[in-house]
């Protein structure tokens, strides 16, 4: 049996597929973004999902054959490293296993592990692709100054776009009304305690935000819909930018799929789609095959030599995806 974990902003994702292409088992843990808690963050959810998910597959950690674990901010860090690729071997109590970026099962995910791209959009965003066994990541330097696309880009778009609505520099639209609803301030004014002072600056409370600007938007609210359409913008440029890193040929096609829940916005996806192909002829847009989690579990079937076969791969599309998308 294989596991893959996809850790991300706001949760940490487990899954356990066998060489049928059968979820054994599925376990969730809290985020392993560990820059803002600290490195001892990451083994304390680890070995949290590890042990939910053998107890809910009634095997041990021995019997896992290999495991790929996905780390937001893995590689962002280079003194974390030792300590991050230390950290699953006290969980599992064996070395078969590998670590990198949550982006690799995104792009592993979406795209099955075979060449071209994916562009990941939740709490951050980046792209991953591989052309012919290089890999190239664009991206994602964080929210305080990238993450462009991003839940989180667009919840402080939104929230921007409420302080300017309350002083009276923009027209108010819904989005006011919405953020009033959804924040309970006794003034608008009291967002400043509520999303510095109660929340802290949690990044996954401030990214679930962008939930409201769709609402917004969907309402008619022009500065919302702006602030999507801009995201979808934003992410097209990441992909076309990872696309001539990777030197694809200007007459090669170039898979492109798309991970994150901000992608479930359908004005995001559309501004994305029209953006990417307005950039290049050859994108060959595809929708996700499989959900990032069990991507990870691809990718460490992979790592270990014995990639799952096309019937496993086929079995594996039927299954339906975690109803829990990320933000």
């Amino acid at each position: 049996m294989f596991l893959g974990v996809d850790g991300g902003g706001t949760k940490t994702a487990f899954s356990l597929i066998d060489r049928t292409g059968r979820v054994v088992a599925r376990a969730k843990a809290p985020s392993s973004y560990y820059f803002s808690e600290g490195i001892d963050l990451v083994g304390r959810v680890l070995k949290q999902g590890v042990d939910d998910i053998c107890a809910a597959a009634g095997v041990t950690p021995a019997e896992i054959e290999y495991a790929f674990f996905a780390i937001p901010g893995y590689g962002e860090a280079a003194g974390d490293l030792p300590a991050l690729d230390a950290a699953p071997r006290a969980v599992l109590g064996h070395d078969r296993y590998a670590c990198d970026n949550d982006m690799v099962c995104g792009w592993a995910g979406s795209l099955g592990a075979a060449d071209g791209i994916n562009v990941i959009s939740g709490t951050g965003s980046m792209t991953y692709g591989e052309r012919l066994g290089r890999g190239v990541r664009v991206g994602g330097w964080g929210e305080l100054f990238g993450d462009e696309g991003s839940a989180y880009w667009i919840a402080i778009r939104g929230l921007g776009a409420f302080s300017r609505m309350s002083d009276g520099r923009l027209p108010e639209g819904p989005l006011a009304g919405l953020f009033r609803r959804h924040l309970e301030p006794v003034s608008d004014l009291d967002v400043i305690d509520i999303v510095y002072n109660q929340w802290k600056g949690d990044r996954g409370r401030i990214a679930a935000l962008s939930r409201v600007v769709g609402e917004a938007a969907d309402l008619g609210d022009d500065a919302a819909s702006a602030i999507l359409a801009d995201a979808g913008q934003e992410l097209a440029l990441v992909v076309d930018v990872t696309r001539r890193r990777l030197e694809f040929a200007p007459d090669e096609t170039v898979p492109v799929s798309y991970s994150g829940g901000t992608f479930t916005n359908d004005t995001v996806l559309a501004s994305f789609t029209a953006a990417l192909h307005s950039r290049h002829t050859g994108y060959e847009l595809r929708r996700p095959l499989y959900e990032p989690v069990i991507g990870a579990a691809l990718y460490a079937a992979k790592l270990a030599g014995t990639p799952l076969d096309h019937t496993a791969l086929d079995a594996l599309r039927s299954v339906p995806q975690s109803a829990e998308e990320e933000v």
